[in-house]
Protein backbone atom coordinates (compact mmCIF):
# COMPACT_ATOMS: atom_id res chain seq x y z
CA UNK A 1 0.00 0.00 0.00
CA UNK A 2 1.32 3.25 -0.59
CA UNK A 3 2.11 5.81 1.79
CA UNK A 4 1.46 3.08 4.86
CA UNK A 5 4.18 4.91 6.89
CA UNK A 6 2.77 8.12 6.57
CA UNK A 7 -0.86 6.70 7.48
CA UNK A 8 0.78 4.94 10.45
CA UNK A 9 2.01 8.37 11.44
CA UNK A 10 -1.20 10.03 11.35
CA UNK A 11 -2.91 6.75 13.60
CA UNK A 12 0.04 7.32 15.81
CA UNK A 13 -0.41 11.09 16.27
CA UNK A 14 -4.16 10.57 17.11
CA UNK A 15 -3.59 7.57 19.50
CA UNK A 16 -1.36 9.71 21.41
CA UNK A 17 -3.54 12.55 21.38
CA UNK A 18 -5.91 9.91 23.10
CA UNK A 19 -2.93 8.94 25.78
CA UNK A 20 -2.05 12.18 26.63
CA UNK A 21 -6.09 13.06 27.35
CA UNK A 22 -6.26 10.33 29.63
CA UNK A 23 -2.03 10.01 31.02
CA UNK A 24 -3.53 13.67 32.29
CA UNK A 25 -6.83 12.30 34.41
CA UNK A 26 -4.69 9.39 35.13
CA UNK A 27 -1.60 11.53 36.57
CA UNK A 28 -4.12 13.98 38.96
CA UNK A 29 -5.94 11.27 40.30
CA UNK A 30 -3.10 8.58 41.35
CA UNK A 31 0.62 10.65 40.60
CA UNK A 32 3.11 10.38 37.65
CA UNK A 33 5.04 7.58 39.45
CA UNK A 34 2.00 4.90 40.28
CA UNK A 35 0.47 5.74 36.32
CA UNK A 36 3.16 5.23 34.68
CA UNK A 37 3.96 2.01 36.75
CA UNK A 38 0.51 0.73 36.59
CA UNK A 39 0.39 1.33 32.56
CA UNK A 40 3.87 -0.09 31.66
CA UNK A 41 2.68 -3.68 33.50
CA UNK A 42 -0.52 -3.47 31.47
CA UNK A 43 1.41 -2.88 28.26
CA UNK A 44 3.84 -5.47 29.14
CA UNK A 45 1.25 -8.11 29.47
CA UNK A 46 -0.91 -6.36 26.05
CA UNK A 47 2.62 -7.06 24.04
CA UNK A 48 3.43 -10.34 25.68
CA UNK A 49 -0.47 -12.10 24.41
CA UNK A 50 0.50 -10.22 21.51
CA UNK A 51 4.34 -11.79 20.96
CA UNK A 52 2.68 -15.43 21.93
CA UNK A 53 0.05 -15.45 19.21
CA UNK A 54 2.02 -13.62 16.29
CA UNK A 55 5.45 -16.20 16.86
CA UNK A 56 4.98 -18.47 20.01
CA UNK A 57 6.40 -16.59 22.56
CA UNK A 58 4.75 -14.07 25.09
CA UNK A 59 8.98 -12.77 25.44
CA UNK A 60 11.26 -10.97 22.95
CA UNK A 61 12.98 -13.54 21.36
CA UNK A 62 15.81 -13.66 19.83
CA UNK A 63 17.21 -10.48 20.95
CA UNK A 64 20.95 -10.75 22.35
CA UNK A 65 22.53 -8.63 24.94
CA UNK A 66 23.75 -5.73 22.62
CA UNK A 67 20.26 -5.08 21.64
CA UNK A 68 18.81 -5.54 24.94
CA UNK A 69 21.18 -3.39 26.40
CA UNK A 70 20.41 -0.22 23.48
CA UNK A 71 16.86 -0.86 24.56
CA UNK A 72 17.03 -0.80 27.94
CA UNK A 73 18.96 2.37 27.40
CA UNK A 74 16.14 4.52 25.30
CA UNK A 75 13.49 2.69 28.08
CA UNK A 76 15.68 4.40 31.03
CA UNK A 77 15.99 7.75 29.18
CA UNK A 78 12.77 7.57 27.08
CA UNK A 79 10.45 5.99 30.07
CA UNK A 80 12.15 6.56 33.32
CA UNK A 81 13.35 10.06 32.32
CA UNK A 82 11.14 11.19 30.13
CA UNK A 83 7.71 10.37 30.74
CA UNK A 84 8.44 11.01 34.69
CA UNK A 85 8.87 14.71 33.06
CA UNK A 86 6.01 14.61 31.10
CA UNK A 87 3.34 13.27 33.45
CA UNK A 88 4.66 15.44 35.79
CA UNK A 89 3.94 18.08 33.39
CA UNK A 90 0.78 17.32 32.62
CA UNK A 91 -0.19 17.54 36.47
CA UNK A 92 1.48 20.87 36.44
CA UNK A 93 0.52 22.95 33.32
CA UNK A 94 -2.07 20.37 31.57
CA UNK A 95 -1.67 17.56 28.64
CA UNK A 96 -2.22 20.91 26.07
CA UNK A 97 0.86 22.65 27.22
CA UNK A 98 2.33 19.34 27.87
CA UNK A 99 2.08 18.08 24.21
CA UNK A 100 3.60 21.35 22.83
CA UNK A 101 6.93 20.86 24.73
CA UNK A 102 6.47 17.78 22.68
CA UNK A 103 7.35 19.48 19.33
CA UNK A 104 11.10 19.63 20.37
CA UNK A 105 11.16 15.71 20.61
CA UNK A 106 12.36 15.60 16.93
CA UNK A 107 14.80 18.56 17.21
CA UNK A 108 16.18 16.63 20.10
CA UNK A 109 16.62 13.09 18.10
CA UNK A 110 18.25 14.94 15.19
CA UNK A 111 20.90 16.15 17.78
CA UNK A 112 21.13 12.71 19.84
CA UNK A 113 21.65 10.99 15.99
CA UNK A 114 24.33 13.86 15.71
CA UNK A 115 25.78 12.73 19.10
CA UNK A 116 25.72 9.71 19.28
CA UNK A 117 25.26 8.12 15.40
CA UNK A 118 27.79 11.03 13.83
CA UNK A 119 24.71 12.14 11.48
CA UNK A 120 25.31 15.55 10.07
CA UNK A 121 23.61 19.07 11.47
CA UNK A 122 22.88 21.67 8.86
CA UNK A 123 22.47 25.36 9.13
CA UNK A 124 18.84 24.53 7.82
CA UNK A 125 18.57 22.30 11.46
CA UNK A 126 19.52 25.11 13.68
CA UNK A 127 17.02 27.55 11.72
CA UNK A 128 14.28 24.67 12.59
CA UNK A 129 15.21 23.86 15.97
CA UNK A 130 14.73 28.68 16.79
CA UNK A 131 11.59 28.51 14.68
CA UNK A 132 10.26 25.22 16.93
CA UNK A 133 11.87 27.26 19.87
CA UNK A 134 9.79 30.50 18.97
CA UNK A 135 6.58 28.74 18.08
CA UNK A 136 6.94 27.81 21.78
CA UNK A 137 8.00 31.17 23.09
CA UNK A 138 4.98 32.68 21.52
CA UNK A 139 2.62 30.52 23.61
CA UNK A 140 4.22 30.82 26.52
CA UNK A 141 5.13 34.20 27.53
CA UNK A 142 3.16 37.43 27.60
CA UNK A 143 4.03 40.91 28.41
CA UNK A 144 2.60 42.16 31.59
CA UNK A 145 2.63 45.53 33.55
CA UNK A 146 5.65 47.88 32.05
CA UNK A 147 5.84 45.82 29.04
CA UNK A 148 7.86 43.44 30.74
CA UNK A 149 7.69 39.68 28.98
CA UNK A 150 6.69 37.04 31.90
CA UNK A 151 5.94 33.77 31.88
CA UNK A 152 2.37 32.33 31.41
CA UNK A 153 3.11 28.86 32.76
CA UNK A 154 4.59 27.74 36.09
CA UNK A 155 8.22 27.71 35.69
CA UNK A 156 8.55 23.78 36.87
CA UNK A 157 6.13 23.30 34.26
CA UNK A 158 8.10 24.40 31.70
CA UNK A 159 11.35 22.60 32.68
CA UNK A 160 9.42 19.51 33.28
CA UNK A 161 8.61 20.04 29.13
CA UNK A 162 11.91 20.52 27.92
CA UNK A 163 12.98 17.45 29.81
CA UNK A 164 10.12 15.54 28.28
CA UNK A 165 11.10 16.29 25.26
CA UNK A 166 14.80 16.21 25.18
CA UNK A 167 13.63 12.32 26.99
CA UNK A 168 11.36 11.46 24.07
CA UNK A 169 13.98 12.59 21.33
CA UNK A 170 17.03 11.08 22.58
CA UNK A 171 14.82 7.90 24.02
CA UNK A 172 14.03 7.54 20.22
CA UNK A 173 17.53 7.17 18.55
CA UNK A 174 18.46 4.96 21.29
CA UNK A 175 15.37 2.73 20.38
CA UNK A 176 15.98 2.88 16.46
CA UNK A 177 19.50 1.64 17.59
CA UNK A 178 18.55 -0.96 19.32
CA UNK A 179 15.77 -2.09 17.06
CA UNK A 180 17.89 -2.32 14.28
CA UNK A 181 20.56 -4.03 16.17
CA UNK A 182 17.54 -6.36 16.89
CA UNK A 183 15.93 -6.79 13.76
CA UNK A 184 20.23 -8.06 12.43
CA UNK A 185 19.90 -11.05 14.95
CA UNK A 186 16.62 -12.17 13.99
CA UNK A 187 17.31 -15.85 12.55
CA UNK A 188 16.38 -16.05 8.53
CA UNK A 189 14.03 -19.56 10.14
CA UNK A 190 12.34 -16.94 12.31
CA UNK A 191 8.70 -17.09 11.99
CA UNK A 192 7.59 -14.93 9.22
CA UNK A 193 5.37 -12.71 11.58
CA UNK A 194 8.49 -11.77 13.73
CA UNK A 195 9.45 -8.96 11.22
CA UNK A 196 5.94 -7.30 11.59
CA UNK A 197 5.86 -7.48 15.27
CA UNK A 198 9.32 -6.48 15.59
CA UNK A 199 8.38 -3.28 16.85
CA UNK A 200 6.37 -5.15 19.82
CA UNK A 201 9.46 -7.09 21.07
CA UNK A 202 11.18 -4.21 20.89
CA UNK A 203 8.58 -2.22 22.94
CA UNK A 204 7.98 -4.97 25.40
CA UNK A 205 11.80 -4.51 26.38
CA UNK A 206 11.26 -1.20 26.93
CA UNK A 207 8.11 -1.36 29.07
CA UNK A 208 9.30 -3.59 31.51
CA UNK A 209 13.16 -1.98 31.68
CA UNK A 210 11.09 1.15 32.03
CA UNK A 211 8.45 -0.29 34.96
CA UNK A 212 11.25 -1.43 36.45
CA UNK A 213 13.28 2.05 36.50
CA UNK A 214 9.98 3.37 37.63
CA UNK A 215 9.71 1.21 40.43
CA UNK A 216 13.03 1.62 41.81
CA UNK A 217 12.72 5.51 41.16
CA UNK A 218 9.64 5.13 43.69
CA UNK A 219 11.31 3.11 46.48
CA UNK A 220 14.17 5.53 46.82
CA UNK A 221 11.60 7.80 47.48
CA UNK A 222 9.32 5.68 49.52
CA UNK A 223 6.44 6.16 47.74
CA UNK A 224 5.58 2.41 46.79
CA UNK A 225 2.53 3.43 49.39
CA UNK A 226 0.79 5.31 46.74
CA UNK A 227 0.36 2.31 44.44
CA UNK A 228 -1.66 0.41 46.91
CA UNK A 229 -3.95 3.68 46.58
CA UNK A 230 -3.95 3.16 42.84
CA UNK A 231 -4.93 -0.09 42.52
CA UNK A 232 -8.10 0.59 44.76
CA UNK A 233 -8.75 3.34 42.41
CA UNK A 234 -11.29 2.31 39.63
CA UNK A 235 -11.84 5.16 37.54
CA UNK A 236 -8.30 5.77 37.36
CA UNK A 237 -7.56 2.42 36.86
CA UNK A 238 -9.36 2.88 33.65
CA UNK A 239 -7.88 5.80 32.45
CA UNK A 240 -4.52 3.90 32.92
CA UNK A 241 -5.83 0.72 30.90
CA UNK A 242 -7.03 3.61 28.02
CA UNK A 243 -3.79 5.38 28.28
CA UNK A 244 -2.13 1.60 27.96
CA UNK A 245 -3.70 0.61 25.20
CA UNK A 246 -3.38 3.73 22.90
CA UNK A 247 0.03 4.35 24.25
CA UNK A 248 2.86 2.15 25.06
CA UNK A 249 0.87 -0.72 23.26
CA UNK A 250 -0.50 0.80 19.99
CA UNK A 251 0.79 4.25 19.63
CA UNK A 252 4.85 3.38 20.64
CA UNK A 253 4.94 0.14 18.97
CA UNK A 254 3.34 1.51 15.80
CA UNK A 255 5.48 4.39 15.95
CA UNK A 256 8.29 1.86 15.77
CA UNK A 257 7.02 0.54 12.43
CA UNK A 258 5.99 3.97 11.01
CA UNK A 259 9.70 4.90 10.10
CA UNK A 260 9.77 1.12 8.71
CA UNK A 261 7.44 2.41 5.72
CA UNK A 262 8.95 5.70 5.25
CA UNK A 263 11.92 8.23 6.34
CA UNK A 264 12.16 9.07 9.61
CA UNK A 265 11.62 12.80 8.54
CA UNK A 266 8.04 12.37 7.29
CA UNK A 267 7.20 9.93 10.39
CA UNK A 268 8.34 12.02 12.79
CA UNK A 269 6.43 15.29 11.60
CA UNK A 270 3.22 13.51 11.21
CA UNK A 271 3.46 11.61 14.58
CA UNK A 272 4.40 15.64 16.26
CA UNK A 273 0.76 16.96 15.19
CA UNK A 274 -0.49 15.60 18.45
CA UNK A 275 -0.21 18.99 19.66
CA UNK A 276 -2.82 20.32 17.11
CA UNK A 277 -5.13 17.61 17.18
CA UNK A 278 -5.53 17.80 20.97
CA UNK A 279 -6.68 21.06 21.12
CA UNK A 280 -10.33 20.87 20.48
CA UNK A 281 -11.06 18.05 22.47
CA UNK A 282 -9.05 19.57 25.52
CA UNK A 283 -10.36 22.89 25.32
CA UNK A 284 -13.91 20.67 25.28
CA UNK A 285 -13.22 18.56 28.32
CA UNK A 286 -12.12 21.91 30.49
CA UNK A 287 -13.83 24.05 29.60
CA UNK A 288 -11.09 25.87 28.24
CA UNK A 289 -10.85 29.29 25.79
CA UNK A 290 -8.10 28.68 23.47
CA UNK A 291 -5.95 31.89 22.81
CA UNK A 292 -5.05 33.24 19.74
CA UNK A 293 -1.30 33.66 20.80
CA UNK A 294 -1.63 29.66 21.73
CA UNK A 295 -3.11 28.37 18.30
CA UNK A 296 0.18 30.81 16.55
CA UNK A 297 2.41 28.99 19.03
CA UNK A 298 1.47 25.59 17.43
CA UNK A 299 1.12 26.76 14.03
CA UNK A 300 5.02 27.93 14.67
CA UNK A 301 6.54 25.31 16.24
CA UNK A 302 4.89 22.65 13.77
CA UNK A 303 6.61 24.66 10.97
CA UNK A 304 9.89 23.90 12.85
CA UNK A 305 9.13 20.14 12.67
CA UNK A 306 8.45 20.41 9.07
CA UNK A 307 11.55 22.83 8.51
CA UNK A 308 13.71 20.03 9.81
CA UNK A 309 12.99 17.22 8.27
CA UNK A 310 11.13 18.17 5.09
CA UNK A 311 13.58 20.73 3.23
Amino acid sequence: MSHLGEIISLVVALSWTVTALFADKASRRMGALPTNIIRLVLASIFLAIILWVGVGHPYPVYADGTALAWLAASALVGYVFGDWCLFNCYVTIGARFGQLFMTLAPPMAAIAGWAILGETLSRKSGLAMAVTLCGIAISILSRGERRQVRLTLPLKGILLGLGAGLGQGVGLVLSKVGMEHYASVVPSDAPAAMGTLLPFASTMIRAVIGGAGFLVLMALQKKTYQLKSAAHDRRGLGYALILTLFGPVLGVSLSLMAVRYTSAGIASTLMALTPVFILIPYAFIYHQRIKARELLGVAVSMTGVALFFLL
